[in-house]
């Protein structure tokens, strides 16, 4: 059996495709800024969705701009309990 990597490839860059990924990454950026930790609020309002092409497709990435974004995640694990809590409603 031989699959058409063109015909996958054009799927996964296609505009309906494209915005589902960009609807489940709203979602996930809604609940991850819902839940953030508060000190100043550079971690949560930081927070936001890019999309990029990789590979044969394009995706849609939850983000975080302030500079405490890595520790903040390591230390509370916000992003992956967002998506978590998408994949469980969805």
């Amino acid at each position: 059996m031989e699959f058409n990597d063109k015909f996958f490839e054009e799927i996964g860059k296609s505009a309906g495709v494209t915005q589902m990924c960009r609807d489940v990454a709203d979602k996930v950026l809604a609940a991850a800024q819902a839940s953030a930790p508060v000190d100043e609020g550079d971690y949560r309002d930081g927070l936001h969705v890019e999309e990029k092409t990789v590979e044969k497709r394009n995706v849609a990435l939850v983000v975080g701009s302030d500079p405490k974004t890595m520790l903040i995640e390591s230390k509370t694990g916000n992003l992956a309990r967002a998506l978590n809590q998408v994949k469980k409603s969805g």
